[in-house]
């Protein structure tokens, strides 16, 4: 043994030398090295897919959705507080259930503020995963999603809580389907591909995927750019009232989040939607272009931020439930984005990666961890459910603790309870942007703040805030 090891050593050894030697004699021009200064220059990403690009001559597929973090939570904090309003005893219990679409005849009710994105099986996601994501789920008491699917029997049977896509491929659009969820999403754009149309190619369709999505033998699966029978606003507000009509439970839309926002969003209350899902520029995907990952869209913060300010001028809040969406992967930024103003956050990335959890070992090193879960995977039966299912559910319970104990911290009983003013923003473009105050300057003197920062967004009475507090006891 020791021979064979010296034996590797020397090889080694000398090869590393070689191209050592190489890199400082060669000409900067022939020199592998160039490739450093290049990848500093474009990004290594750019760097590969530009090569990815020439190969192909085609668009080409990034999974998992952009790699830029738009959104910068890492700016925003929380306030702890310890005298002027106090800390929640810890023998009292942090409230965690909240209600979606609650003016719906059977509200949506979930026991935490968490639930599993659109994650589609067969266009993205293998059986075994979606299983295992519905039976964590059901578990914890929150709610999965079906993605732009038809509806698998599996799944729905495993997931107590199961909301469906009213999608742009047509497959859960029949009665026979809708009427079987607990509430119904329609989706017409994502964070990750806005509303761009989609295909799924025959040679990456098996006969379970047929099934659930009623395909003939050899057709594609193609997402339309706009929902099929909805060409006008006129026919997206039908649409809706006959959803709520024939069904009962929330109805709510999903949408890329948009510049456009409001303009969007007063079209869905006229509706009467019960809920909005507001996918930010962050959001995953099974696979999508770089371009559309990369530079469409609107980043999750400030969708959320300026969502809440359009209800609240339209007197919805409270009464039409929003969702977040799109690169919330740590509590905090799930806890950020509800004090922001949303009711419930959905999480996909984080959700795949707890699913997969120590059964990355099978796939390493050899293979991606998501070839344990993708429906095109190489190792999809590797994953065993109940356990990746157990993965989840000690992360979700995880998630939800750390958002207790901030809750805590921050004097409050209820995490619905916890709002902006609870936050602070290191960035005074964040504070001009959402109302946030500014953590570099005092609460009393915030309106004196105007004046330093141009178009400053007023931000909430603070002083009035504290005397509600203090008059409310725990």
């Amino acid at each position: 043994m020791k021979f064979i090891e010296n034996i590797i050593r020397s090889v080694m050894n000398e090869a590393v030398d070689k191209a050592l030697s190489r890199m400082i004699k060669d000409q900067y021009t022939e020199n592998l090295a160039a490739t450093i200064p290049v990848g500093r220059k474009v990004g290594i990403p750019n760097f590969i897919e530009t090569l990815m690009r020439s190969s192909s001559g085609t668009a080409i597929s990034r999974p998992l959705g952009s790699y830029i973090h738009f959104s910068p939570w890492e700016k925003v904090l929380f306030n702890p507080v310890h005298l002027f309003r106090m800390p929640t005893p810890e023998q009292i219990g942090i409230q965690t259930s909240v209600t979606i679409g609650p003016l719906a005849q059977k509200p949506l009710t979930l026991s935490i503020p968490i639930m599993i994105a659109a994650m589609s099986f067969g266009g993205a996601l293998s059986k075994n995963a979606k299983i295992a994501l519905a039976k964590a789920s059901t578990f914890v008491g929150t709610a999965t999603n079906s993605g732009e699917a038809g509806l698998m029997r599996e799944e729905r049977d495993a997931a107590h809580l199961f909301i469906g896509q009213y999608n742009r491929g047509g497959w859960m659009n029949t009665p026979d389907k809708y009427k079987q969820l607990d509430a119904i999403e329609i989706q017409l754009g994502q964070g990750a591909q806005g509303s761009t149309s989609q295909r799924t190619t025959v040679k990456n369709i098996g006969e379970d995927f047929r099934e659930v999505f009623g395909l003939q033998e050899g057709e594609p699966a193609v997402i339309h750019s706009r929902l099929q029978g909805v060409n006008t606003q006129e026919d997206f507000i039908q649409l809706v009232k006959r959803l709520k009509h024939e069904t009962g439970v929330p109805v709510g839309l999903k949408i890329a989040a948009t510049h456009h926002l409001e303009k969007e969003l007063q079209i869905a209350l006229e509706a009467g939607v019960d809920f909005i899902t507001l996918d930010g520029a962050e959001g995953g995907t099974h696979g999508g272009a770089p371009t559309l990952q990369d530079d469409l869209g609107l980043p999750t913060m400030f969708a959320i931020s300026r969502a809440s300010h359009f209800l609240a001028r339209k007197g919805a809040t409270g009464k039409v439930s929003i969702i977040a969406a799109g690169g919330l992967v740590t509590p905090g930024c799930m806890l950020k984005a509800m004090a922001m103003g949303a009711d419930a956050v959905y999480i996909g990335t984080a959700a795949m990666l707890a699913l997969i959890g120590e059964q990355i070992v099978k796939s390493a090193p050899f293979e991606a961890a998501t070839s344990l879960v993708v429906y095109t995977g190489k190792m999809t039966s590797e994953l065993d459910v109940d356990t990746a299912s157990k993965n989840l559910v000690r992360y979700l319970n995880s998630c939800v603790t750390e958002m207790e104990m901030v809750a805590q911290s921050l004097g409050r009983t209820s995490l619905s309870d916890i709002s902006k003013s609870d936050l602070c923003t290191t960035d005074s473009e964040i504070a001009r942007a959402t109302g946030i105050q500014w953590g570099f300057i005092a609460p009393e003197m915030q309106h004196e703040a105007q004046a330093e920062i141009p178009f400053f967004v007023p931000p909430f009475d603070y002083i009035s805030d504290i005397e509600q507090q203090n008059n409310k006891e725990i």
